[in-house]
């Protein structure tokens, strides 16, 4: 049996490669081998206004595939609606983002959790508070790293230098994810053979270009036992 309350935290090579549904697809494969599962989006920019206030699609996706139900500020407890960059967001709501709230939040998700998974926004430079970043977050959490990496024209450099960063700043590299992000990216296989024999992590599973996105058919294709 694995060991109780796992926790990772999900980032990427840049914005727009596929985070969220990684993530989903993660909790979704936890879920499918009897493990109690919550996702956490710490920091959300371009959430819609509505009745109960702002509201970030990924946060809701992640909710939707937790085994139980938390409080929407549970799971995402900044919420921003411009889309965008979050330390901008943040500044111009008069929110800043406080490390101490998330790590709050993600340790109650944990308590009541086999494994959670936290995504990030944007990549792992993405900056969130003073000379503080997304990496640091994680970093705080204490989690180890799965990086999505979106295969489209320039994906070798992004992951190389991504997986670079993470690993230099002390933070477990537990694996990656290729998403194919362009349909009309040429020698995929090539580029993930070229990642696979480079990246000190082992890859997780590899998604096709999914339109729309389809969290079963992704959690389909990847290796959460490897996790375990």
């Amino acid at each position: 049996m694995p060991v109780r309350r796992l926790g990772f935290f999900v980032t990427g090579t840049d914005t727009g490669v596929g985070k969220t549904l990684v993530s989903a697809a993660l909790l979704r494969g936890f879920r499918e081998r009897g493990l109690s599962v919550a996702g956490m989006k710490p920091v959300a920019t371009g959430c819609i206004a509505t009745a109960s206030g702002l509201r970030s699609e990924d946060a809701l996706i992640l909710q939707r595939e937790a085994s139980g139900r938390h409080p929407y500020a549970t799971v995402n407890p900044f919420a921003y609606q411009p889309a965008i960059a979050p330390h901008l967001a943040a500044q111009e709501a008069g929110i800043p983002v406080d490390f101490e709230e998330i790590e709050r939040c993600s340790r109650i998700l944990l308590e009541d959790s086999d494994v959670i998974v936290v995504e990030g926004a944007g990549g792992w430079r993405v900056p969130l508070a003073g000379e503080r970043t997304m990496g640091h977050l994680a970093l705080q959490l204490r989690l180890p790293v799965i990086l999505v990496v979106g295969l489209r024209l320039g994906c070798l450099s992004h992951a190389l230098l991504s997986v670079e960063a993470i690993v230099g700043s002390g933070a477990a590299l537990a694996g990656w994810v290729a998403n194919v992000v362009d349909p009309d990216f040429g020698r995929v296989d090539d580029n993930v053979a070229t990642l696979a024999s480079r990246l000190p992590a082992p890859l997780l599973g590899r998604i096709p270009w999914l339109i729309p996105p389809d969290v079963r058919a992704a959690a389909a294709r990847l290796d959460t036992g490897a996790l375990c």
